[in-house]
């Protein structure tokens, strides 16, 4: 255990410390969503050196790679850690993607569905600028319902993940292409963020929802 050293006390936590750890490690990953986390910022988060929560990660990843009571797992990519779904169970999520009780989408969901629709690609943050509040949970739905999904990665510190509509967006709403969406001002000032994410809505929710 000697392997596992803490940058606060440099001495090897007992087992219960490390089951806490992956506790933690588990946690983090799910609050941090299809953004993941780097080697870093879990580092930092944990307060332990990036050897040290490389061999959690590893540990945690195995146990439930191997565990089959569990749904989740964890992967890589592009530098980042996030929480995936196994993909022996992707037929049940399909059934349950497809099922008429859950084609209906929130207005928090709609919200961001329009600006995604308008502003693709775009990242996270973006969305949440223009919003005014956290997005996290509409964008899952989103991605569970296939209606947007992952268009690359974007320049700079980060490379947060840049989000598009997909071919089911438009078949749900009827629309041959993005050229058919309705016409919104060319209104892009900072001032005009919130008025904007707001007439996004509306004209959404009147063009395909009336």
């Amino acid at each position: 255990m000697k392997k596992f050293l803490s940058k606060q006390s440099g001495k090897g936590p007992n087992r219960l410390e490390l089951i806490k750890w992956k506790s933690i490690l588990e946690s983090l990953l799910f609050a941090a969503g299809d953004e993941g986390l780097t080697l870093k910022q879990i580092s930092e988060a944990l307060e332990i050196e990036i050897s040290i929560v490389e061999s959690i990660l590893e540990e945690l990843k195995q146990e439930m790679d191997n565990d089959l009571n569990r749904g989740i797992i964890i992967v890589q990519l592009a530098g980042t850690y996030q929480l995936a779904t196994k993909k022996e169970n992707a037929p049940y999520l399909k059934k349950l993607v497809d099922s008429p009780g859950n084609t209906t989408l929130s207005q928090a969901a709609l919200e961001t569905l329009a600006i995604i629709a308008y502003r693709q690609p775009i990242t996270r943050a973006e969305i949440e600028e223009i919003r005014g509040v956290k997005t996290e949970r509409p964008l899952h739905t989103l991605m569970s319902k296939a209606m947007i999904k992952e268009a690359g990665r974007a320049e700079g510190t980060g490379r947060a993940y840049l989000y598009g509509t997909t071919k089911e967006f438009l078949d749900y709403f009827g629309l041959k292409s993005l050229d058919e969406l309705p016409p919104l001002p060319d209104r892009v000032e900072e001032e005009y963020m919130q008025e904007e994410a707001d007439l996004f809505f509306d004209k959404f929710q009147e063009t395909f929802n009336s």
